[in-house]
């Protein structure tokens, strides 16, 4: 895979000679967006609209360009897994449990843009008849509570693998993908800036659940005993990245943080209203200070080495639109 500050594509976004025997296939914005010509694009412009996220530039283009044969390919994906379920039933001779969740991990660094991918692929997933549920679970509320961050130390480092209950999540996609009628998920406020106590979001005989975070394809730790527990993307049954430049995303979080500044950063109750009477310089000066300390050592440690382990990769161009498209192989 490419390096965060590279193109990892010729400058018209083909495959390199050198990446044809490679494990991934690579279109792209044309011959992806081909896929889903003949395809009616399900969502309306208001619906764009409330998924969109604070500087995404996804209009019905991009809809109808990207998510739409993404859309497609994993509902595809899903009913595969059903044909799959059946053909195991039929092979063991004896009925077998309903089918789990086709579940689906969604990665990427903070400001690309993946609660908007996430939220985009939902709403179109929902569309189609296949599967009219689908559930979407940040892992934002299984960060640990601010509290506990600070008591371990770990209040610099919100957003890192060691800042989550690993643990709470990973019984969550377990419980999923063991078929429980359902499962809840803690919930968390970004105005707050924290987890919200015994406010739950509660996922019940979903279709497809889209887990969306940071660190979905973190692979699994050794233990003290020098055993290798169980990663959540253990239980993916596909996985995209949301991939981009590093100099494009810091540039998309700086021009964030400005924008939060003339908007929730004004309300009294956000846990950064602080940052509301900056001028526009010491603005742009402390969301710098926090990418260069928190965001941007993030994404280089733990975050950008994920990339590879994901079944499809969405590369960005410097407006925010999907260059190319990167698929694994089967």
């Amino acid at each position: 895979m490419a390096s965060g500050n590279g193109d990892g594509a010729s400058a018209h976004g083909h495959p390199r000679g050198d990446r044809e025997s490679g494990p991934y296939v690579e279109l792209d914005r044309d011959a992806w967006a081909a896929l889903g010509a003949a395809t009616e694009q399900p969502l309306l412009p208001e619906e764009i609209d409330r998924v969109r996220g604070l500087g995404d530039e996804l209009d019905l283009d991009e809809v109808q360009q990207v998510y739409l044969p993404l859309s497609r390919l994993l509902s595809m994906y899903a009913e595969s897994a059903g044909a799959l379920h059946r053909a195991q039933e039929a092979f063991l001779d004896q009925p077998q449990p309903p089918r789990t969740p086709f579940v689906i991990g969604l990665a990427g660094s903070v400001a690309v843009g993946k609660s908007t991918t996430a939220r985009v692929l939902q709403q179109m997933l929902a569309h189609w008849p296949e599967h009219p549920s689908v559930a979407l679970v940040t892992t934002d509320g299984f960060l640990y509570p601010n509290a506990e961050l600070e008591r371990r130390g770990l209040m610099a480092r919100k957003g890192f693998p060691e800042s989550y209950d690993r643990r709470a999540l990973l019984r969550f996609v377990m419980d999923i993908k063991s078929g429980k009628d359902e499962v809840e998920a803690p919930t968390y406020s970004h105005l707050v800036y924290d987890v919200v106590p015994d406010e739950k979001v509660v996922v019940a005989h979903p279709d497809i659940v889209i887990i969306e975070g940071l660190n979905v394809l973190q692979p699994a730790r050794a233990r003290d005993d020098g055993r290798v527990g169980l990663a959540i993307s253990d239980f993916f049954d596909f996985s995209v990245y949301v991939d981009a430049a590093t100099a494009d995303i810091r540039r998309w979080y700086v021009d964030r943080f400005l924008r939060l500044r003339e908007t929730a950063f004004r309300n009294p109750a956000s846990y950064f209203a602080r940052y509301g009477d900056l001028t526009e310089d010491e603005a742009v000066a402390e969301a710098n200070r926090i990418w260069d300390s928190v965001n941007g050592p993030n994404l280089k440690q733990n975050v950008q080495p994920t990339r590879g382990r994901a079944t499809l990769v969405l590369r960005k161009s410097a407006d925010h639109s999907v260059r190319f498209v990167r698929l694994r192989k089967l």
